[in-house]
């Protein structure tokens, strides 16, 4: 199929740049050493894990549903780890049965399902980990993303852990960053350092994972800092370090299109109704919030012609963002939305009774594939 042949709303996978971003990461892991995942939380299109797999060291999953997922999907040799903050009698025993690397937001957890997770420890089957919080913050003004705001709930803080790490845990886990470069990592991972050395240290580690949020395929992002990093930590504390990027491995890659559905005059901008949502489609357009890049369009002012892009839901505040253009926008036009592969997917709603958008996939070739489809059913089953 045509990528013009598409219907609309559609996410689309641009395979040829998600290869881009997996060669970049593989390079990193080659050149340093480190393990890099696949944060399925910010990108779970599992049409796409026999690529990633072929590049990456394995998954990392927010649950039990997604370590699922990657169990299912992403090759029985590959990693899979899990950390969620808090798990049911009934999943950990699941999470056990699948997982290899299993991390605890807290001491009361670790000892709760001791009896569970230390039967799998003892038969060399699954290494624990305890979350921790370094207390040094790197996010300005986004702390519903900051997992070093006071109050924290996830991680545990040196104060509050023993001097010796509990028995049979083997790995240390932070995740501070989000959207971020290498120089917030850089100066979290030395405030970490400080705070946790004697555990850096202790003969019981075997691995550190330094989270996600790390924008590795970026252009400016300093590659050769990180890299320097892994090698400094797996030389001085002989650790495995993993890193776990999410938003990295699919940055850039995707694309939501959409079609003019009408223009409605107002007493400032023409508002365009499209086909698509923010608040079902694109959810973190108003949860961050920030204004999605639109292929051929400009800030209001940079182009002649500017309109107020919306959508088709009663939520008076579906607004996607204001925009500007070098021609007239007519009803059934289509509109290119950029780096949607990321928390789109994976956070989507049908609010409404929108419908789901289908997912194709983009080939090398120019050839696109429609991969899933929705309908009703999809919106009945969840209510």
């Amino acid at each position: 199929m045509d990528f013009n042949e598409l219907k609309t709303p559609v996410y689309v996978i641009d395979e040829s740049k998600l290869k881009k971003n997996l060669e970049i990461l593989k390079d990193v892991q080659d050149k340093s050493g480190a393990k890099i995942l696949l944060a399925q939380k910010a990108f779970s299109a599992y049409h796409t894990y026999p690529l990633i797999s072929q590049y990456l060291a394995g998954t990392t999953s927010s649950g039990l549903f997604e370590a699922r997922l990657a169990y299912e999907e992403f090759g029985k040799e590959s990693e899979i780890h899990v950390f969620e903050p808090a798990f049911s009698d009934d999943e950990m025993q699941q999470v056990c049965d699948i997982a290899d690397h299993l991390v605890l937001n807290s001491l009361s957890q670790l000892e709760h399902h001791r009896n569970v997770w230390e039967k799998k420890v003892t038969t060399n089957k699954l290494s624990v980990g305890l979350r921790v919080n370094p207390e040094f913050s790197t996010q300005k003004g986004h702390e519903i993303y900051d997992p070093c705001a006071p109050g924290s709930r996830l991680g545990i803080r040196a104060l509050d852990l023993p001097d010796k790490l509990p028995s049979n845990v083997e790995g240390l886990h932070f995740h501070t960053l989000c959207e971020q470069g290498f120089e917030p990592l850089y100066d979290t991972f030395k405030a970490f350092e400080k705070k946790f050395e004697k555990y850096l240290k202790s003969r019981e580690l075997k691995w550190l994972n330094l989270g996600g949020g790390h924008h590795i395929t970026r252009d400016d992002y300093d590659r050769e800092g990180l890299i320097s990093l892994v090698k400094y930590i797996k030389d001085t504390y002989k650790v495995e370090v993993y890193l776990e990027p999410g938003e990295a491995i699919a940055l850039d890659a995707g694309y939501l299109v959409t079609t003019v559905m009408d223009i409605v005059k107002t007493d400032r901008l023409p508002v365009l109704i499209l086909d698509t949502s923010a608040a079902c489609h694109m959810p973190d357009v108003l949860e961050m919030p920030y204004r999605p890049p639109l292929k051929d369009s400009g800030e209001i002012g940079d182009k002649k012609y500017c309109y107020r892009l919306s959508s088709r839901t009663c939520l008076a505040g579906d607004i996607i963002g204001d925009y500007s253009f070098d021609k007239e926008i007519e009803i059934g036009d289509r509109l290119i939305f950029e780096d949607m592969a990321i928390y789109s997917m994976v956070k989507n709603n049908t609010f409404n009774g929108m419908a789901l958008p289908d997912i194709a996939v983009l080939k090398e070739n120019g050839n696109c594939e429609v991969v899933k489809s929705f309908g009703y059913e999809d919106f009945k089953m969840r209510l």
